[in-house]
């Protein structure tokens, strides 16, 4: 039996009883994103520096267990605060993403933090983050973009998500200049971010499943200095 035939005959959870309407989410997702997308970087780039004044104090390279969920966990809440309330969307750390989960007993996928929109909190827009101890140990971070990004499995229902890389030790070029190669692609600057870490990729997917979207997907890599 196929992936998707899989998709397709799980139970119903509160999430598709609520919002039903499969083929509508597309649409409605790409109407929120060509507005949001810029504001909710700077949001996360805000939240960053705000994360970094909290921190100055403490050697990141130091601790030893969970130093990418406690950075997500104390991040999550400075994006929140660089919002103003009136945005059609919240930032959630680690909502789970039903659309693609497979039958049960299997956990479904669960994102670090995203941007949940109000009108429909199927419509998601990812952030996965990965540690990155140094400038040359990009594989995870390159293994979540193909293993997740670009098969689907996350970010189903839009065309653009994130990547955050909490670099420990060294360079974000040469960070970039590596996961470059590892996806063998063209890491390119965003104008409105052009002082920051911060490059696009440009891919293309190709989804089967109803109201997921198909085709060009853009991964915005943010590489923030610990």
């Amino acid at each position: 039996m196929s992936r998707g035939r899989r998709i397709q005959t799980r139970r119903q959870t509160p999430f598709d009883l609520q919002w039903p309407d499969e083929a509508e989410y597309a649409r409605l997702a790409q109407g929120w994103l060509d507005d949001a997308v810029e504001q909710m970087l700077q949001a996360v780039w805000g939240g960053y520096d705000a994360l970094v004044d909290l921190l100055h104090h403490i050697d990141m390279t130091e601790p030893e267990d969970e130093l990418e969920r406690a950075i997500t966990q104390l991040l999550e809440p400075c994006i929140r605060q660089r919002l103003s309330g009136d945005e059609p969307y919240d930032i959630q750390h680690g909502p789970y993403e039903f659309a693609t989960r497979q039958p049960a007993p299997a956990q479904p996928p669960q994102y670090d933090m995203a941007f949940v929109l109000h009108q429909n909190r199927k419509v998601m827009w990812p952030l996965e983050a990965k540690v990155l101890p140094n400038d040359n140990t990009i594989a995870e971070y390159v293994k979540a973009v193909k293993n997740e990004f670009l098969t689907g499995r996350y970010a189903p229902y839009t065309s653009s998500a994130a990547m955050l890389g909490y670099l420990l030790r060294g360079s974000p070029a040469r960070a970039f200049g590596k996961i470059e190669v590892a996806l063998a692609c063209t890491l390119r600057p965003l104008g409105t971010f052009s002082t920051r870490s911060h490059r696009i990729s440009d891919h293309s997917r190709k989804l089967t499943q109803l109201g997921f979207v198909s085709g060009p997907f853009q991964c915005h890599h943010l590489i923030v200095v610990m």
